[in-house]
């Protein structure tokens, strides 16, 4: 009696301890940088293909996932880009955001800092006007490996200097 009231102890003691170190664990998200869906700024009609599966856009061994290249990407927005009004505005903008399997982009995010990565806020005429741009580009290429298409998390940074954009990174 005594034996199977210790064991029946023993597991109740294991089932709280691993109870508590679930919940401790779906605090943290699986992975730094996931973007979760956010019902208030994102398209619910952006799907993703395997939610628990997002690869980075180098773990396809290409610098970048771009029909034509970064040429192609740096011409659109020197091409559609308006000079802002706030010459005076300088630091980063980055847009980060996922490429689905189909090469849909969806979950956009936008960071602001400025020269010595502080953060920042810059010029909604800025933020928004690159933003828009980043989400109207649809020249991303579907990430795939070994026959296998993916979904993908992208980011551009954005170089301002007088309310210019003098380069994208990466």
């Amino acid at each position: 009696m005594k034996k199977t009231a210790i064991i029946i102890f023993l597991n109740v003691l294991i089932a709280l301890t691993y109870e508590a170190q679930s919940q401790e664990y779906i605090k943290y998200p699986d992975n730094v940088g996931d973007i979760k869906f956010n019902q208030e700024i994102d398209n619910p009609n952006f799907i993703l293909c395997d939610s628990n599966n997002i690869k980075q856009y180098y773990n396809f061994g290409k610098p970048m996932q771009i029909h034509g290249e970064k040429t192609n990407l740096i011409k659109y927005f020197s091409t559609n880009y308006r000079v802002s009004d706030s010459l005076n505005e300088r630091g980063y903008v980055t847009i980060r955001f996922v490429v689905n399997c189909q090469g849909v982009t969806g979950r956009f995010r936008v960071y602001e800092m400025d020269n010595d990565c502080k953060s920042k806020k810059f010029s909604s005429n800025i933020t928004q006007q690159i933003l828009l741009l980043t989400k109207n580009f649809n020249q991303w290429i579907i990430g795939e490996k070994d026959g296998v298409k993916y979904d993908y998390y992208q980011y551009l940074t954005f170089k301002i200097e007088d309310g210019k954009i003098k380069e994208i990174l990466p």
